[in-house]
């Protein structure tokens, strides 16, 4: 297939996490004003400064925690990003307390790929994912060598790979989990697939360029697409590595301010908003245990 700039090779997407991380990435989050963490005072001691990227589910919890927090004296400070590299080096560093902008599978991805030691805090919304296509109205319709939008990012990736296994479309390593599932480990392509790797943001964008593609049902609402009208769709199970959550360094639930920020994101405030969202298709699973769930599928 020839290449266009929408789309990123399976050689880039290899190299995706490590070549982002260079100079320049490091960089451009120490020029964030004022994300710097040190000097003391009480100012300092009830501000939490966060990282969040730049959506509805993420940006709309958070302004509602920030006004639930200036009622009990704290200070919330969000900055608000696209960039879904910058969020873990920048609390890897200690420039922000906490970041909002990913789920469990992409935080051990890509710690484990650059050395971080970050870990999950609390869980914030379950983001499951389907796979969508305008052309087509099952994935046995999809004709031979039909081209197929995935995630470029590893921890992404397999999940659309999983779901067109489930719907019989390949076949795939099954001792593999999905978090660590790749295109090496299709075993049989009978319709000779071609997937076309897509930076996750811009799963939508591209949603009309090709004969199906993956998505986040909250980037799928966002062109008026549903669960009842995918092609296949993930359970509660399969979704599990991919709940969004709030990450922190070690330790960070436990202290003053992360005790503080969960009770603000996990309000019934927030509750309520997600209950509106999209029909209330992000559910809130706050009282699944993160460090067991963890261990489940790690």
């Amino acid at each position: 297939m020839t290449s266009t700039p929408a789309f990123a090779s399976a050689t880039s997407r290899r190299g995706f996490l490590r070549g982002a991380l260079g100079v320049g990435a490091l960089a451009s989050v120490s020029a964030f004003s004022g994300c710097g963490l040190t000097g003391g005072g009480s100012t300092a001691e009830k501000t939490i400064k966060i990282i969040v990227t730049e959506s509805a589910p993420y940006q709309e919890p958070v302004k509602i925690a920030q006004g639930l927090l200036a009622e009990q004296g704290w200070t919330l400070e969000p900055t608000y990003v696209t960039d879904i590299v910058q969020p873990n080096i920048a609390v890897a560093n200690g420039e922000f307390d906490a970041n909002f902008f990913q789920h469990g599978a992409y935080l051990e991805q890509f710690s484990a790929d650059n050395d971080l030691d970050l870990e999950a805090s609390f869980y914030v919304y379950a983001s499951p994912a389907g796979l969508w296509s305008s052309k087509y109205a099952s994935v046995d319709e999809l004709p031979d060598g039909a081209q197929v939008a995935l995630p470029v990012d590893p921890s992404n990736n397999g999940r659309g790979l999983k779901l067109l296994a489930q719907a019989g479309a390949i076949e795939v390593d099954e001792s593999k989990s999905v978090i660590h599932l790749s295109q090496k480990d299709i075993t049989a392509n009978p319709k000779n697939l071609e997937f076309v790797e897509v930076d996750q943001q811009s799963l939508a964008t591209t949603f009309e360029d090709v004969d199906a593609g993956f998505m986040f049902v909250r980037l799928a609402a966002e062109i008026d697409l549903t669960p009842e009208t995918a092609l296949a769709f993930e359970s509660t199970e399969d979704s599990l590595p991919f709940i969004c959550l709030v990450a922190g360094q070690p330790g960070f639930a436990e202290t003053e301010k992360g005790r503080a920020l969960q009770g603000a994101l996990q309000s019934p405030e927030v509750e309520a908003w997600f209950g509106e969202y999209i029909g209330g298709v992000l559910e809130t699973p706050w009282d699944r245990d993160v460090e067991a769930d963890f261990a489940e599928w790690v």
